[in-house]
């Protein structure tokens, strides 16, 4: 039998309590300051001060102005809901445009919600944007948990990123060693001797939304799993491919709702003069379980994979109370069939197998990579391409997709309108990816990834052990120092027919350190022949996985301005190369080249990085593709 709810204050707090779980949080600011659960007073740290245990914060700024940083906290506390079933507490804050001086021009209302019998607690925020409110930007929003320095040292985030982590001492002077990268640090002295050598560094703990879900800490003694849990990520920004933090040293648990991680300022949220706007971010789940056999505290990790199925299963929930959240009954749905039509990949259409299918309100093909203020309804087709997208919020959207194996974003021509309780069928839609003619030759394979390429072992002076014979090798600090390793003279030579991607084509375009230490431009070469020159416009498609402060410039068969066939300087904020990532902002540039350019015979192209002196600006390709000229 369920324990009774109860909900009791005293002084400046307020305590929700279910037998299992007893949340203490400071009215009116809304700060999280203890959370009591099996057998631990508090699982939050002591050590901290209780406006920085549990708390939402937010990254904002004047267009043009400097980046500020803001707790974010109620000025009201009411309680919203309160019956055996549940309890729902709010602490809000509202903005008066009227109001002299710079402040946030946000309403920000912050829930919590206690339910009978649940093993957890719920959190999510409405933010609002009233009428009358001068512009601004937001770079970043999240919810942030510290845990118990002396209890939390085991964290999980998949089946195979899972370990004991360093101490938040391990990152000061005196034991460790501050790298060219600030978050990166080598562990000189831990703590913990059996992470002696080892590179910490929070973005190597970074995930994609399609690939996360839940994540956490468990403690020793007792045996305590803390775990943030996301039912949905349509109110995170940027889709499924957008990666975010989940933990990292301190102990600290995350719950990311908005970023620029890995894109840079074009993901920004920009709000203009008088634009009004309101966004739910939330619910996530923060799921907390038990053992008392040490031996079993990996079942803890199991067992929240489990919760995590279940908080999918019911959403949106239906225990919301605020009228600004959507239920069940007021969503609605789009199905349908997406196909691929490439008629140098086959002659009939191609089920677009595995690929993603997604409404957002993004109106160009790929900015939904980029979109930030509205919600986004993803999912995957199955083998032959049926999708069915649920419980979408009504409104207007484009639907956009991309596969697996063809270049190129998917925005169907026409709006797609869901209405409460609706249901819409869409029948078959098909992609065209971009193509003029037969492939000459190609690199990789179009998945909007460096996934393929040659991803070389990291320095054993800035080993991280999680990653060492992993399939994540590119979580590594400091790869991009290994291409000089490997071409400390020259650069990369790929011949087409002969090199093998895997092991011939470095993963990164980066400058290549000098023996001064000075970073020098790089400049790939890509031999390949040609049987004849079909008179013409040859097309070379670049698809790119992420860039960083690239001055890129391609040429045919010589360096000279008249073999210049594109260039573009200054290209990307990603810092993918320096947050140990294989993808950022996916880009797509099909680049004409004239037939008088090449020749019977033996020619080279030429990718030239040209900008030096950095160590971490570069390009990340997907996927290249020479295409001959289309023909009558």
């Amino acid at each position: 039998m369920a324990k009774i709810l109860s909900l009791s204050s005293q002084g400046s707090y307020v305590m929700l309590d279910n037998g299992l779980v007893k949340l203490t949080i400071l009215r009116p600011q809304g700060f999280l300051t203890g959370i009591k659960y099996g057998g631990m007073d508090n699982l939050l740290d002591l050590k901290s001060s209780e406006t920085n245990r549990g708390y939402w914060d937010i990254n904002w700024s004047l267009p043009g102005g400097q980046d500020r940083y803001q707790l974010l906290k109620g000025d009201d506390y009411s309680v919203v809901h309160s019956s055996n079933e549940s309890i729902e507490v709010s602490f809000r804050s509202t903005y008066d445009p009227s109001t002299s001086g710079i402040r946030l021009p946000l309403s920000i209302d912050l829930r919590y919600i206690l339910r009978a019998g649940v093993s957890g607690f719920y959190s999510y925020a409405i933010y609002e944007l009233p009428p009358g409110c001068r512009a601004f930007d937001v770079a970043q929003t999240r919810m942030v948990f510290k845990l118990r320095q002396e209890r939390f040292h085991y964290m999980a985030i998949s089946d195979e990123k899972q370990r004991v982590m360093p101490m938040p001492e391990d990152l000061l002077q005196n034991r460790g060693k501050k790298l060219i990268v600030p978050e990166s640090v080598l562990l000189v002295n831990p703590i913990n001797p059996h992470l002696k050598g080892e590179v910490d560094d929070k973005y190597q703990y970074s995930m994609d939304n399609k690939d996360g879900g839940v994540h956490g800490w468990i403690s020793s003694s007792p045996v305590v799993g803390f775990w943030v849990i996301f039912p949905s990520h349509e109110f995170r920004n940027g889709g499924p491919t957008k990666q975010n933090l989940t933990v990292h040293t301190g102990p600290a648990c995350l719950a990311m709702f908005h970023g620029t991680h890995y894109i840079g300022e074009d993901i920004m949220a920009h709000f203009k003069d008088g634009e009004t706007w309101r966004k739910v971010f939330g619910p996530f789940f923060v799921y907390l379980n038990s053992t008392p056999n040490i031996s079993n505290a990996y079942n803890l990790w199991l067992d929240a994979k489990k919760q995590r199925l279940l908080e999918e299963a019911a959403w949106p929930y239906d225990f919301v109370s605020s009228p600004y959240y959507f239920t069940a009954k007021e969503r609605g749905s789009v199905s349908g069939r997406l196909l691929v039509q490439d008629r140098f990949v086959s002659s009939s259409l191609v089920p677009a197998k595995y690929g993603y299918v997604g409404l957002s309100v993004a109106t160009t093909e790929g900015s939904w990579q980029t979109e930030s203020k509205g919600y986004q309804f993803w999912v995957q087709t199955d083998l032959n391409g049926n999708f069915t997208i649920k419980n979408v919020i009504p409104g207007a959207y484009g639907l956009h997709g991309w596969v697996p194996g063809f270049i190129g974003d998917y925005l169907d021509n026409a709006r797609i309108t869901v209405s409460s309780g609706s249901h819409k069928q869409l029948g078959n839609l098909t992609y065209v990816p971009i193509r003029d003619g037969p492939t000459v030759w190609e690199i990789g394979f179009p998945d909007r990834t460096t996934i393929g390429f040659y991803v070389p072992d990291v320095n054993p002076m800035y080993a991280n052990k999680l990653f060492l014979n992993s399939p994540e090798k590119f979580r590594q600090y400091g790869l991009w120092d290994r291409y000089t390793d490997l071409n400390p003279k020259s650069d990369q030579v790929f011949t087409i027919g002969v090199s093998d991607p895997k092991k011939d084509w470095f993963f990164a375009h980066v400058d290549r350190r000098g023996e001064d230490n000075k970073y020098l431009p790089t400049q790939w070469e890509i031999k390949f022949n040609l049987d004849s020159a079909t008179s013409g416009i040859y097309k070379l498609r670049l698809a790119m996985a992420s860039a960083t402060r690239a001055d890129l410039k391609v040429h045919i068969n010589d360096m000279d301005v008249k073999h210049l066939v594109f260039q573009v300087q200054n290209l990307g904020m990603d810092n993918t190369v320096c947050r140990h990532g294989i993808h950022g902002l996916y880009r797509l540039y099909s680049i004409d080249i004239s037939s008088s350019l090449l020749v019977k015979g033996d020619n080279s192209l030429f990718l030239t990085q040209a900008r030096g002196g950095d160590a971490v600006c570069g390009v990340l390709y997907d996927y290249l593709r020479l295409e001959a000229p289309a023909s009558s």
